[in-house]
């Protein structure tokens, strides 16, 4: 496998070339950390250095001593090609900024710039200042917790995790054991969750909803509501919003008594985005909470970006949970909102892999988090049936009762070639009518499971 220099991968052909080399290890440091392989062109290729003791020690003696806050470096020497390599592996940073002789470096792509002013200030208040939720409510005091909320809280606690607290304990001593108390004063958490009127300090708190017509964002809205109260209010309004707005598709099957539902967005998945929506938001950001619908798609907006060192991959495979908040995390946590392992994302995806929904898609978008649900193909069928030809609205009624079927039968049993087959087959998995799986060297597909009960009302076949 060919090896590329990257933003944590660095090559030196020798050690004489530890001056640069110091720059990356700082550069490292102040960004997700990184590898220096000394014994490397920087194209990859192996030209081995001399390992000598006095080489590896004046190399960590350089490090340690010129490197600011103090680090202990991992130095290895390995062997590739019958050629001795030096390896020296950089952690993240947990004491940023760092600096080399004085000046801070950062990494940017393959290359190690001094760090702007503006950006040792930022690093210094991120990482040394109390977070956002621990701050103490500038303005409150304990008269503007509501009490009942409280004793709410712990009940539901205690039912969800087994939280160890008396529901009737002061409300005082309840918040100092919740540790939402700064100063004896209430946090910005103990406001959003306990307050009488959270908006009254957290304007930017307020959830904002509304059902569009068409496509876009526009004057012209269906249903719109702008949400108030407390964090768990919020969470239970906004679903409700959303079961409220969102359709449901009916249709009767044929022998049954009892007709079969389904929604055009799976509420559970919904549901999840918002509760993560409020629990990572950036509460400095002034903007809100927004719930986009509009015909064929759901959105959650979220101020602020995503935290460093998640990217929008990662948030589709297993992860740790990297909160913003972790105050508000640990309290959702506390009632049974979040499970605090990252498995947020990964319940939105198999809500709609369940519903037979493309899988939720995540990005950036200027200071805004965005997931973006498409609406379900069952609905999408039931009113617009023509979007399946004849072939595929009879492939669909197939295997209701066959468990797969190959390229090669659909071909036979609907008439039509291998090209045309590859085609129908293809556009049925992309709108989640038909699961592909292999059998050795054999494509199977299969029925969706939601599409089971699916009953063709096209009355014509599609095109």
């Amino acid at each position: 496998m060919t090896l590329h220099e990257s933003d944590t991968l660095e090559f030196k052909k020798s050690l004489s070339l530890i001056e640069p080399a110091l720059k990356s290890v700082c550069g490292f440091l102040n960004h997700h950390g990184g590898v220096i392989s000394f014994g490397r062109t920087n194209t990859g290729a192996i030209v081995g250095v001399d390992p000598a003791d006095h080489s590896l020690r004046k190399l960590s003696q350089q490090i340690t001593s010129r490197i600011k806050p103090e680090i202990t470096p991992d130095i290895r020497v390995i062997e590739e090609q019958g050629k001795h390599l030096i390896i020296v592996t950089v952690p993240k940073g947990i004491s940023k900024p760092y600096y080399l002789d004085g000046i801070a470096y950062m990494r940017t792509g393959t290359e190690n710039r001094v760090m702007p002013p503006d950006e040792i200030k930022r690093i210094i208040l991120r990482e040394h200042a109390v977070p956002w939720d621990d701050q103490p409510c500038r303005g409150a005091t304990l008269d503007d917790i509501d009490a009942p909320s409280v004793r709410a809280f712990l009940e539901r606690a205690q039912k969800e995790r087994r939280f160890d607290a008396d529901p009737l304990i002061p409300v005082k001593t309840a918040l100092e054991k919740l540790g939402v108390l700064n100063g004896g004063l209430p946090t910005h958490a103990a406001i959003l969750f306990f307050g009488k009127d959270p908006q009254q300090f957290f304007i930017q708190s307020e959830i904002r909803c509304a059902r569009f017509k068409g496509e876009e964002v526009s004057s012209t809205y269906l249903n719109m509501n702008i949400l108030h109260g407390r964090i768990d209010q919020l969470i239970e309004d906004t679903n409700r919003f959303i079961t409220q707005t969102i359709r449901k598709a009916a249709w009767v099957v044929p022998g049954k008594m009892q007709r079969e539902e389904h929604w055009e967005y799976p509420p559970d998945a919904l549901r999840e985005a918002v509760i993560n929506a409020v629990c990572h938001r950036d509460y400095n950001a002034s903007g809100n909470v927004q719930i986009r619908i509009f015909d064929s798609r759901a959105q959650v907006w979220n101020p602020g970006i995503l935290m460093e060192g998640v990217t929008v991959e990662l948030l589709k495979v297993e992860h740790s949970s990297h909160p913003r908040n972790k105050t508000i995390a640990r309290l959702l946590f506390l009632i049974g909102y979040i499970e605090q392992w990252g498995s947020g994302t990964l319940s939105m995806i198999t809500a709609c892999e369940r519903d037979g929904v493309p899988d939720p898609q995540f990005r950036e978008t200027g200071n805004d988090f965005v997931v973006t649900f498409s609406r379900s193909t069952v609905n999408t069928l039931l009113e617009h049936p023509e979007i399946l030809n004849e072939r595929q609205h009879k492939a669909l009624k197939y295997l209701q009762t066959h468990p797969t079927i190959t390229r090669q039968e659909y071909s036979r049993i609907f008439a039509c070639n291998e090209k045309t087959a590859r085609r129908d087959l293809a556009d049925l998995e992309m709108q989640k009518v038909i699961v592909m799986e292999k059998s050795g060297a054999t494509k199977l597909f299969r029925l969706n499971a939601v599409f089971s009960s699916y009953v063709d009302m096209s009355g014509h076949g599609g095109r």
